[in-house]
């Protein structure tokens, strides 16, 4: 059996109720640290073979476009403080996780605040990290290589980080969702599983 996982259900697009044969579903919630403990949990209690997160994220800037898919390839925890050199990050931290699941989209690096970046400035601070910004990658990322279970990312460009992302978000989201699976549909990765 594959996990299939969301923050919430709507991300899960059609899989939520339909998950393709060999693989179910769950949701994490929303945030790393949240994510981290509920995907914790689940791989005790499921032993998957593999993990796949579906999502939306924020694009930092014109690199990729709105609807674009994306395979994340590393999820970076980062900050604005880090990035203003307000804060840093004991030297031993982990901050950077590869995904370990090989997959049919394009790979990008996702970076992960604390936090969704409301600003145009902090977006492009934020760009010299990595295109896009995401909330749960990290724990998603963590959890799996604490336990050994290869795991990735598969998520859509749905809003530009930045002072009006929440109300493109709200429009966008669900589109998005359903673009993501089409495409993952379509390219035939369920079935190799």
């Amino acid at each position: 059996m594959r996990l299939l996982l969301s923050a919430f259900a709507p991300e899960l697009g059609s899989l939520a109720g339909d998950p393709p044969a060999g693989w179910e579903t769950a949701t994490v919630g929303v945030g790393a640290v949240t994510a981290a403990a509920v995907t914790a949990r689940l791989l005790a209690a499921r032993s998957p073979e593999a993990v796949l997160f579906l999502g939306t994220c924020g694009r930092y800037d014109a690199r990729l476009g709105l609807f674009e898919e994306l395979w994340a390839s590393q999820a970076i925890a980062t900050s604005l403080e880090e990035l203003r050199g307000g804060a840093y990050r004991p030297g031993i931290e982990r901050v950077r996780w590869d995904a370990t699941l090989k997959g049919p989209l394009p790979s990008q690096g996702v970076a992960v605040p604390p936090a969704i970046t409301r600003t145009l400035e902090g977006a492009a601070l934020l760009a010299s990290v990595a295109p896009v910004e995401h909330l749960e990658l990290t724990g998603i990322f963590a959890a799996c290589h604490a336990a050994g279970v290869p795991c990735a990312g598969a998520l859509v460009v749905v809003n530009d980080v930045g002072p009006e992302a929440q109300a493109q978000w709200t429009a966008n989201h669900a589109e998005g969702s359903r673009r993501l699976v089409d495409r993952l549909r379509a390219s035939g990765f369920f079935a190799g599983a």
